[in-house]
């Protein structure tokens, strides 16, 4: 018999919620499992009972007919049978299967009829509650959808939040998100002693970018009851997220107290102390919660990468090589394990570990390290070999294995053939700031920088706090055709937007050495290079020693440069243009 079989195309497009439904959640204790057809035959004797006891013969002919026009792909014949068979007979699952084809072919009305049938029938599912909620959501009718949701919440409260969001992301996806806030606003006010409807009502704000409401909402819950750890959380990611990582530090910190067993809430507040590049404390915390808890892999992964950012690289490889006996952890401790072989300069060992990562997702990255390792020891051969092969085994990386193409030519001193590349390139995605800027540094180096200006222009007119290209158009300006006042307007900006970033630094000391600043070109320059020895910035510090009358300080600082990197062009520019000439 066909009766209880369920279409499969259907069960995969409506369960799954392809149109717009919320996601079915798992039964709770306090929730009755929903008994959903299944596609297997039931036992004959079973089926005879259930046929003798429970459908006539008018409605099993409406049965067997909508399911042989649901196999043909006939949903409104379908929809009709289940549908007539669901008002005659009292079994929910004829009417949940008339709301699933009714949602699937988009009939609100049949599908509320659907939904109403099913709730009076089996009125403690959640699956149709939710339905009947969203139906209302998307009505506007507040009052029936103030109702469902508060049905939602005495039923199953432990599901509450899920099921709000998943009504919040179908609705966003109609751009109506703000309907289930209201109405999560109008339930608070009937139940203004529940914590979880105000925590919900804080997640929904912060979905729709209201930080002060998300603040203000959570801080009723925690009113309500201060010690939840979940609630103290979520304050603190909302302090973190708008940028004040002083009060998130200082609600984790609290809650960890209170909490001490609570790795969840540690492992928070090291992520906040890294944000924070707090990272000897953010290295304490994982260090305690290795120790306590030994086999946590995550946490020593963690520390590892914590190590790394404090310089202590040996402490760090011994944690990445334990983890290299771990199946799951050896890609990503292989690829760091490489980080730091490269970093002392034992290049044939980082590219040995960055070969043994093929698959997973450490395999794109390994395999673009050991291209650049490669291009940087000018085996431009291989990489050129190595490169060729990456968009058949990583058709998704298709952009990024561009950029590095561009970054092969340009290492080559082939600039127009970069720049040509990434021009072909911004014909597909004209507003790809990746794209413009990499562009915009192949412009300026054959001449173009009239296009320069008008990518990074192009970049800043939609993100104007890119630091990046506040900088290179900062620097061009000084340095190619001399605007210096416009020039220190991008610069100033980028100052404010990463104030201990060296590049910006010695962009902003090259600016003050052209202005005649000579003092503070020093002060900044001399801080940009204590932070990052770069050949660019050894070779604009030595100019203003220079200038400054201190040479013997220039020619110490130029030398010493010029050991590490003996063919580079700012250095060797440094000694056509000054020292040269004095000898």
């Amino acid at each position: 018999m066909l009766i209880f079989r369920l279409l499969s195309v259907i069960t995969l497009v409506l369960l799954n919620g392809c149109a717009g439904a919320p996601e079915k959640s798992l039964p709770t204790k306090s929730e009755k499992p929903v008994t959903h057809a299944r596609i297997v035959e039931p036992k004959a004797k079973v089926l005879k009972e259930e046929i003798k006891t429970s459908i006539d013969p008018d409605v099993l002919f409406m049965l067997l007919t909508a399911e042989l026009a649901g196999q043909r792909g006939q949903y409104e014949i379908a929809l009709e049978g289940y549908l007539e068979a669901a008002k005659r007979v009292k079994d929910p699952r004829f009417a949940e299967r008339a709301a699933m084809i009714a949602m699937y072919v988009k009939d609100s009305n049949r599908m509320n009829e659907a939904v109403t049938l099913w709730l009076r029938q089996d009125p403690g599912n959640q699956t149709a509650r939710k339905l009947a909620a969203l139906s209302a959501l998307r009505a506007g009718d507040k009052k029936a959808a103030i109702a469902h949701v508060e049905a939602l919440l005495k039923v199953d409260p432990a599901g509450f939040e899920k099921a709000l969001l998943e009504l919040s992301g179908v609705l966003q996806k109609e751009d109506k998100p703000d309907l289930v806030y209201q109405v999560l606003d109008a339930v608070s006010l009937n139940h203004p002693d529940n914590a979880m409807v105000y925590f919900v009502g804080s997640v929904l704000a912060m979905q729709m970018n209201q930080k002060e409401w998300a603040e203000k909402k959570i801080q009723q819950a925690l009113l309500i009851q201060p010690g939840w750890d979940k609630a103290l959380m979520f304050q603190a990611q909302i302090a973190a997220f708008t940028g004040d990582f002083g009060k998130a530090k200082s609600v984790l910190r609290s809650a960890s107290l209170k909490f001490p067993n609570d790795v969840k809430l540690k492992k928070l507040l090291a992520q906040v102390l890294i944000k924070a590049k707090d990272y000897n404390e953010a290295a304490q915390v994982y260090q305690g919660i290795v120790e306590a808890h030994p086999k946590d892999k995550e946490s020593q992964f963690a520390l590892a990468l914590v190590d790394l950012q404090l310089d202590k690289e040996e402490r760090a490889r011994v944690i990445f090589e334990d983890l290299l006996d771990d199946p799951e952890w050896r890609p990503q401790a292989g690829f760091y394990l490489g980080k730091i072989e490269e970093k002392h300069g034992d290049r044939e060992k980082a590219l040995a570990r960055y070969d043994q990562i093929s698959d997973g997702p450490f395999a794109f990255d390994a395999s673009v390290s050991a291209i650049s390792l490669l291009v940087k020891d000018k085996q431009f051969a291989e990489a050129e070999s190595r490169l060729r092969l990456l968009p058949t085994k990583f058709p998704k990386q298709k952009l990024r294995i561009l950029l590095l193409q561009s970054e092969l030519y340009s290492q080559q001193k082939q600039y127009q053939k970069a720049f040509d590349l990434l021009t072909a390139a911004l014909l597909e995605l004209p507003d790809d700031k990746d794209l413009l800027y990499t562009r915009a540094l192949m412009a300026e180096r054959i001449g173009k920088v009239d296009i320069l200006e008008a990518d990074l222009k192009k970049i800043l007119a939609k993100n104007p706090d890119n630091a990046e290209a506040l900088n290179a158009l900062g620097y061009t300006l000084v340095d190619k055709v001399g605007r210096y006042a416009e020039a220190e307007r991008y610069l100033t900006h980028a100052l404010e937007l990463v104030p201990n970033e060296a590049v910006v630094m010695d962009s902003y000391g090259w600016l003050q050495f052209k202005l005649g600043n000579l003092p503070k070109a020093l002060d900044y320059l001399q801080r940009a290079y204590a932070k990052q020895h770069e050949n660019e910035i050894a070779a604009h510090l030595a100019e203003v020693l220079w200038m400054m009358g201190r040479k013997d300080e220039a020619k110490k600082l130029f030398k010493d440069a010029l050991k590490d990197a003996p063919d580079d062009e700012f250095l060797l520019d440094f000694k056509q243009r000054i020292l040269d000439k004095t000898q």
